[in-house]
């Protein structure tokens, strides 16, 4: 059995400037931070502010968008890797010798964070499931007959981690060859279900649990594997183990939603003060706490921001030990579990009743409801007047709908699959707000307004 090395694992080489030599160091940031700024000032990554995290986009109350969501992320994806480096070497003083880039792992896990939602459509996992349904039980069955195995199951399970990859590595009509040019570590410790959709959607095995890149860029996955000597568990369909910096990623990502979820609630008063001290006191592990917050605050808003800290501080702690201590299962590829999965018995049961709570109280709450409704209908609705336009394009109306979809999006392939992606690549990128104003519009709902 193959095992994974972090000499190969980290690597500057950037997808699409393979053949640019990148040893030279820049003086104010290194490759990995380089990665970072340029998600941080792209397109994809600023209309994450206008897609909903899990409430409704807010009036005069904030809520955390997709954006603020991300930034968070690699705040705490940050603090995990390099917590991870100064155990690695603590432990072995000629650690960067040995690895020239470990001392990295920091900023590429940072900028992993920063760009793990970018594929999400609108409306969050109503707007996969909306996508997936229009080919699933809508119009778009149709096309079944017309498209191989592999692409169908692309269509009808269609998954924002798979997107993602592709917007970071794609060459869209006119944005200049080789996209993001992002180095191949932090794209790979974006794909945290490296597998073919076909094989995806096995919760028997971590990686298989859903899929993580397109037909269309299967391609560029096997070439990153590759590179980086991802160890692979299966040949065709393909099916490779993580790279172990997704793991990192990953807890980065629960820690946040689990955690600030509860804020959010608060603010919104789904949940109650006493409700949230409960479940954010456990997992901070201070008996002199209780008294500190009714001594120093008067405003509950300030009480579980500080919580919350606190909550997140001591989660950091334990998934980057539970990383240190599992490398060696981590990187010959068999490590099955999230980091959240193995807590220390004291956590997990505190972890346990917020996900328990989220589910019944956050999720389940009448406007949560309300926008994933209101978002299926959004997005199958668009599917269904682009689609078809596209692929035939022979009236004036199609031709109409046609011109309405940004150059940038109509791929250069002509074949059935690639014109669908072409409207999936525009409708997935919208907005909420953009969504609804262009489906009211083509619907004939509202009309547009003369600029």
């Amino acid at each position: 059995m193959s095992v994974m090395q972090w000499d190969k694992l980290l690597s500057s080489k950037r997808w699409g400037n393979e053949h640019k030599s990148y040893t030279d160091p820049d003086l104010a940031r290194s490759q990995f931070q380089v990665d970072y700024d340029r998600l941080i000032f792209s397109s994809p990554f600023r209309r994450l502010q206008n897609k909903t995290q899990v409430f409704p986009l807010p009036g005069s109350v904030f809520v955390h968008n997709r954006l603020t969501h991300s930034l968070e992320v690699a705040s705490v994806g940050r603090s995990l890797g390099r917590i991870f480096y100064n155990k690695l070497k603590k432990e072995n003083p000629q650690l960067d010798e040995q690895y020239p880039l470990i001392s990295e792992v920091g900023n590429i896990v940072a900028a992993a964070c920063i760009a793990h939602d970018m594929g999400n459509p609108a409306f969050g996992h109503s707007g996969e499931s909306a996508i997936s349904n229009y080919f699933i039980e809508g119009e778009g069955k149709q096309y079944k007959d017309q498209l191989t195995e592999h692409q169908w199951a692309d269509l009808i399970n269609f998954e924002g981690n798979a997107n993602a990859l592709r917007i970071l590595t794609h060459s869209f009509t006119g944005k200049g060859n080789g996209a993001f040019a992002l180095t191949y570590s932090t794209l790979a410790a974006i794909v945290k279900y490296p597998c073919e959709a076909i094989v995806g959607g096995d919760k028997s095995k971590i990686y298989t649990k859903k899929y993580g890149f397109f037909q269309s860029e299967k391609a560029v996955f096997e070439k990153i594997a590759v590179e980086l000597g991802l160890a692979q568990a299966q040949e065709d369909p393909i099916k490779y183990k993580r790279h172990p910096l997704v793991y990192l990623v990953e807890a980065a990502d629960d820690i946040c939603y689990n955690i600030i979820d509860l804020e959010d609630a608060h603010r919104l008063k789904i949940l109650t003060y006493e409700q949230v001290e409960a479940l954010l006191l456990p997992l901070c592990e201070s008996p002199t706490l209780p008294d500190k917050l009714k001594a120093d605050f008067g405003d509950d808003d300030a009480k579980v921001s500080f919580m919350r800290a606190i909550a997140i501080g001591k989660l950091v702690t334990a998934c980057s030990e539970i990383f240190f201590n599992n490398q060696e299962e981590i990187l010959k590829g068999d490590f099955n579990k999230s980091l959240t999965d193995v807590l220390p018995h004291n956590l997990a049961v505190a972890w346990k009743a917020i996900e328990t709570i989220s589910i019944k109280k956050i999720y389940n709450y009448h406007s949560v409801i309300e926008i994933e409704v209101a978002g299926y209908k959004v997005m199958g609705g668009l599917l269904e007047e682009f689609i078809p336009a596209l692929i035939n394009n022979e009236s004036k109306y199609h031709k109409k709908l046609v011109n309405l979809i940004p150059a940038q999006f109509i791929n250069e392939k002509d074949d059935l699959y690639s014109k669908i992606q072409s409207v999936l690549d525009f409708v997935s990128g919208m907005t909420d707000i953009y969504a609804v104003e262009m489906y009211r519009k083509i619907k004939g709902i509202s009309f547009p307004s003369i600029h």
